[in-house]
Order: structure tokens, then sequence, then C-alpha cells
């Protein structure tokens, strides 16, 4: 039995200290308590001897495959190097389920891959693969499972468990129960509890459940999460231009790809234009970051231009509040081009629905625009600024408020419309942009008053 594992310096240091020493009968021992899961934890804090040193202690294919596939894509890739293309196709990729087993292999270079499959022996499994790697890789067809279990519409409810119980041993999880027709179009769901409790004579066509929820095999991967999150489905069938049932999505796998999508737009969002790990290389993270530090850079540049537009000689007391504005400009864009984001992926607003989302943010951006606005007014007239001065600040904050509050709006739907991802518009791009627009307006009503 699986215990739960508490991690600490110590515990590494010990379990260092037994790979060092070939303690290996004692590894063995701890290693059979503690659950999958942990153990991928554990070897992706060793180095990477040491790692293959314990992988290797592990005599259960399955749990070799259950860990293979809790490890991080660089720590398994690292792995994998030291095993024989015939030990990943008969240790590791025998015991993964057919989606599992395509994303292993889909992150080795072409002759790796090719290696590898050709070790595959079951002839079934080499074919679920092939047809997993087919798909594009943000489709839903290259992330199902073909391991399902499907019964004809024609069957009576005893050939029905008999049939189930053949087709269960592939799997490790049952959620669903699939109808089809002779031709293998999907046609509906049925339950359990129902084929239990139905007469041997009937025909499953009876008591099948024709309401169905199906996607696409080349749907999105976001609409599919979105999907299975609207409906609170655990497993959504997937079918081919035919109508043909071919395979499932679980909702562990959709997890992995909604974890994916957030960590993706995380980095968009802070100026990251790749998607990178920590433990990429100098180069790679460089020329990940880079790309939005020129663009911040050239937009300081141009707000400096701007500032030198105006004359500040006789009214220098004006360049206090360049931190403040900005500041605020740039903050209210991005809570704008946030919320934007987020609903367009949840899917709770729509294109059509623009009008009244920029209405919207319209009277969000002068509300917190008075309010600020009134803020400065006293406490610039309380720190002895003078009332032109101080108006000048308060009416310049207003008029950047809304506005970064409409251009915050209008940026991430564009960029949807655009087929552009509107994370984008929640990052540098956003705030650079407000920036150097903010300024503009804050000197322009600034010479206009003062």
């Amino acid at each position: 039995m699986s215990i739960k594992l508490e991690l600490n310096s110590e515990y590494i240091v010990k379990l260092k200290t037994l790979i060092k020493n070939d303690q290996s009968k004692k590894l063995i021992e701890n290693l059979n308590t503690i659950h999958t899961a942990d153990i991928a934890e554990i070897i992706e804090i060793l180095d990477t001897k040491e790692a293959q040193y314990l992988y290797k202690l592990i005599a259960d294919k399955e749990r070799l495959a259950a860990i293979i596939i809790e490890l991080d894509d660089e720590t398994r890739e690292k792995l994998l190097e030291d095993l024989t293309a015939n030990e990943i196709a008969n240790v590791v990729i025998d015991k993964l389920a057919t989606d599992d087993a395509a994303n292993v292999i889909g992150e080795f270079s072409n002759d790796k891959k090719e290696e590898v499959l050709a070790q595959i022996k079951d002839e079934v499994l080499l074919s679920n693969i092939n047809d997993l790697l087919s798909y594009p890789s943000d489709t839903a067809g290259s992330i199902m499972e073909k391991e399902l279990i499907k019964v004809n519409e024609n069957w009576h409810t005893i050939k029905c468990l008999k049939e189930m119980r053949k087709q269960a041993n592939d799997l490790k999880n049952i959620y669903t129960i699939y109808v089809v027709n002779d031709e293998d179009k999907l046609l509906g769901l049925m339950s359990l509890r129902k084929l239990l409790l139905t007469e041997k004579s009937t025909a499953i066509k009876d008591i099948m459940n024709e309401n169905i929820i199906s996607v696409h095999c080349l749907e999105n991967n976001e609409n599919v999460a979105n999907m299975m999150q609207k409906y609170n489905l655990v497993t959504i069938p997937v079918i081919d231009n035919m109508g043909k049932l071919i395979g499932r999505i679980t909702f562990d796998d959709i997890m992995d790809v909604a974890k994916e999508e957030a960590e993706k737009d995380y980095q968009l969002a802070s100026g990251i234009s790749e998607d990178v790990e920590s433990s990429d290389t100098i180069l790679t993270l460089t020329r990940a970051r880079l790309p939005w530090l020129l663009i911040g850079m050239f937009g300081g540049i141009l707000g400096a231009g701007i500032i030198g537009l105006f004359d500040l000689r006789q009214n220098f007391e004006l360049a206090f509040f360049i931190p403040l504005i900005a500041a605020m400009g740039g903050n209210v864009g991005v809570q704008s081009a946030a919320i934007v984001v987020q609903g367009l992926a949840k899917e709770s607003l729509k294109m059509e629905n623009i009008f009244q989302k920029l209405l919207k943010e319209l009277f969000v951006g002068l509300l917190n625009g008075i309010i600020c606005s009134v803020i400065i007014l006293g406490s610039s007239l309380a720190l002895g600024y003078g009332i032109l001065l101080s108006a000048t600040v308060s009416i310049s904050l207003l008029a950047v408020v809304v506005f970064a509050a409409i251009f915050g709006t209008l940026i991430p739907l564009t960029l949807e419309k655009y087929n552009i991802d509107p994370a984008l518009a929640t990052g540098p791009f956003i705030t650079t942009i407000n920036d150097v627009l903010g300024l503009f307006i804050y000197f322009y009503i600034g010479q206009a008053i003062l």
C-alpha cells in the first residue's frame, strides 16, 4: 500500500546517501511504500544519474509507467535517455494508455520516435499511437484515449455485460458506456445502473440515453475544456467526420490542457514570448524575454520624446506627477484587459457583445476616475501645489483612467477578432501603450490649463 510522503531536505539527503552507497535493497523497500506521484517528485529533485539509478530499481512496469507520466517533460527526457528504444517500448509505452503513450513518444526526435515505434509489438497499440500522433497537437484527437467501453444498440443486456467485461480489461477507470450502431456511429450513452436493473431480453437501444454531448476530433483543446467545464463532464466522446466514435477525453487529460494554457497565458501576460522553463538555457530564456523588453524600452523612448514636445521650464512641477499618471494608466488598462481575457477564455464574453462591454467599462472607468481624481485633487492642494496644478493633475488622471479602461477592453477584443492570443494585451503591450498615450494626454491638458 502506498503512503503519503512528506518530502523534506533531510529525507532527500538520506535517499542520496543510500544511492551513493548502492543500498538497493533498502531503497526498494522504501520505494514500494511510496505513491508514484511522490516518487516522480523525488526523481525531479535528484540529479540525472541518481534519478536513473532509482528508476531502474522499480520492477513493477505499471508503476514505472505511472511515474513517467507524472514527470515534467525535461526530467522525463533525461530519464529516458538511458533506456534503449526496446526498453522504452516494452517497459514504459506498453503499460500506458494510448494518449499518454502518444504524448511520451511525441516528445522524441523523429529518429528516436521511429526507433521506439518499430519496437512496439502490440499492433493495436501501435496503430492507436500512430493515429493520435497524426492529429495537430492542439486538437481533441491528439489528447483522446482510444480505450473505452462501447456497446451495440442491437445487443441485449446479457451480451452487453459479457462484451463489457472483455473491454474493461484495458481500462483503469470506467466513466461512461457508449452506444454505437453497426457502423460505429455514436448514438448515445447508457447507465450501468439501468443496464443491471433491466430485463435480460431488452435491447440496448431501448434503454440508452440519446442526449449526448460530443466533440469533433479536430476541435481545439481550449474549446473542449470549456465545454467539459460548462456541462460538468468527467469524460466526453470524440467523433470523426462520419460521426463515428473514435475515442474519449477524460477530466484528467483536460486538466493538463487547462494547466498548460494557464501557464502560457501567464507567460504572455508577463512579457515572455515563448513557452520556457526556469531550467532552459540562458540563450533560450533571453530570446523569450528580450522582444517585450525592447518594446518597453522603445515605449520609454517614445514617452521621453512626448515629454520633450512640451515646455516644462515654466511648469516643472508637472514632472512630479509623471510616475502617478503612467502607473494609473497602466494599472487600469491591465485590469480591464485581464477581465476581458478571462471572459473570452471562459466563453462568458462573446464578440457580439463588444459594444455593451465597452459601454460598461466606460462607466467603470468614469466612476474609478472620478474617485481617484477627487482624492488626488485634495492631496495636491494639501501639499501646497496650487489650484491650477492640482486641477491639471486631477482632470488628467480622470481622462487617463477612462481612456485606459476603454483601451484595455478594446485591445484584447481586437486581438481575439484576428485570432491572436488576447493574453498579450495583459502584459507589457498594454502597459507601454497606456504609458505613452497617458503622458500625451497629461501634458496636453497641462499645456491647455497652465
